[in-house]
């Protein structure tokens, strides 16, 4: 049975990204971050949209005995309606998509069809005007603070405006939609993303390679 995926309340959701776990030992690698985390999140690439190659829809079962928890299927890919009922099949809570990508509108359309959550992320370059039109039908904003394709890369400080404008534009909104920022989160970088309005964090090179990540999930709550 799909996990449900939980709605804003007020609290940090924290979300360990797949992509930076330990392949040679996937559940036990997970085990050790799933009890602090609130949904794993699963960067899927297929080498046109991004220039790396990740996951397939058979991680998400694998992903979900390992931790017990919702799985989120951010989709870095040029066609993502090919992706959607796969990833939905495989047992995806909530499936991202990238406004940049093909067919946006209609594939949130097909998202919320079966029954999932539905994300939409921007990268960089992209302007939140691009998203905004979408609102109504987000129950995720993924604000990219890298440049997706690939993890261990720089938080880029500079998009923390774009951060605080979507915030204000989900206030606005009055719906419950869950503002995320991915890419190069660390203790100091988490710090400064939910001062700026962000309250879903995911986490991944940073965590995975930390000598106790439980311990810092205990401390990124505190933020």
């Amino acid at each position: 049975m799909t996990p449900a995926f939980p709605l804003p309340s007020g609290r940090l959701a924290l979300c360990p990204s797949v992509l930076s776990a330990d392949f040679s030992c996937l559940k036990s690698s997970l085990a050790r971050v799933s009890k602090n985390a609130d949904w794993m999140h699963v960067d899927v690439m297929d080498g046109r949209f991004v220039p790396n190659i990740s996951f397939g829809p058979v991680i998400v079962p694998a992903v979900l005995r390992a931790g017990g928890l919702p799985a989120d299927s951010h989709l870095m890919v040029e066609n993502p309606a090919m992706f959607i009922g796969p990833f939905a099949k495989a047992g995806a809570s909530l499936i991202t998509i990238h406004a940049e990508a093909r067919g946006a509108a209609a594939c949130l359309r097909q998202i919320k069809a079966l029954g999932l959550r539905a994300g939409m992320s921007l990268r960089p370059k992209t302007p939140l005007s691009r998203a905004l039109p979408y609102l109504r039908q987000l129950d995720l904003l993924l604000i990219m603070t890298v440049e997706p394709g690939f993890g261990g890369q720089a938080f880029m400080a500079e998009m923390l405006p774009k951060v605080r404008a979507a915030r204000a534009a989900i206030a606005r909104s009055g719906r419950p939609v869950w503002l995320q920022v991915d890419g190069g989160i660390n203790a100091e970088t988490a710090a400064a993303a939910v001062a700026a309005g962000a309250d879903a964090l995911v986490i991944g090179s940073a965590l995975f390679s930390a000598r106790n990540p439980a311990a810092m999930l205990k401390g990124l709550r505190k933020i």
